[in-house]
């Protein structure tokens, strides 16, 4: 059943492309604000240039949160969803694995652009840096998944999505932002992989969180 949820997020996808085309046209938006905003030396603008990724993978995934969503709401569909006779953990998983393929996909194609808009000369080892995204991907999108249920309902959900998923992803931007900044500067890994502990630890907890509750989450 989990894989009939997935291909569902899929197929709606492909037939729309309205996630995806949003994702990208933002981060290429933002791409250019920071590379025109910012007159700043090389070696600074590598300092800062791992914040600024994921401060803006964080309002791409807000954008594709709030669509992911979106489809069920329209017409009352989420309510036939739940009514359906499937485990309504599962909808979640789908939901955080769809959201998180999503974002990977906008970020992989977003992020040449942006190395090469800001100049800049960090030359990180590919497996790693891969690495790191995908667990903040991973860590972005079940906190939002989580809480897009809990906002869909309300009449501002546009509004509440994100007021209620900065704060809980504090820890995630903090720790991604540290493992992307440290591996970028060249540092061993031994040095900074309580980051990744600590990515880990949010992805596992809120994603059994997430499984375990979402069928009170989901009640009307």
């Amino acid at each position: 059943m989990f894989w009939d949820l997935l291909k569902k997020e899929f197929l709606i996808e492909l037939r729309s492309k309205e996630i995806s085309a949003s994702m990208l046209t933002f981060g290429v938006a933002v791409i250019l604000i920071f590379s025109f905003s910012f007159s700043v030396s090389p070696r600074t603008m590598n300092t800062f240039a791992p914040g600024l990724f994921w401060v803006m993978t964080l309002f791409i995934a807000v954008l594709g949160l709030h669509r992911i969503y979106a489809y069920e709401k329209e017409f009352d569909a989420f309510g036939f969803l739940i009514s359906a006779p499937v485990d309504r953990g599962l909808i979640f998983l789908s939901k955080w694995v769809s959201g998180t393929l999503f974002l990977l996909v906008a970020d992989l194609f977003i992020a040449p652009p942006f190395y090469l808009f800001l100049q800049l000369s960090a030359r990180p080892d590919p497996g790693m840096n891969f690495l790191i995204l995908l667990l903040g991907n991973l860590g972005l999108m079940v906190l939002g998944s989580l809480v897009s249920g809990l906002a869909m309902r309300a009449k501002m959900s546009e509004v509440l999505l994100p007021i209620l998923l900065f704060p809980l992803a504090s820890p995630v931007m903090i720790a991604a932002t540290k493992a992307t900044a440290a591996l970028w500067s060249g540092i061993p890994f031994r040095d900074w992989q309580i980051w990744i502990l600590i990515l880990l630890t949010i992805i596992i907890s809120f994603g059994l969180v997430g499984f375990l509750v979402f069928d009170h989450i989901t009640e009307e």
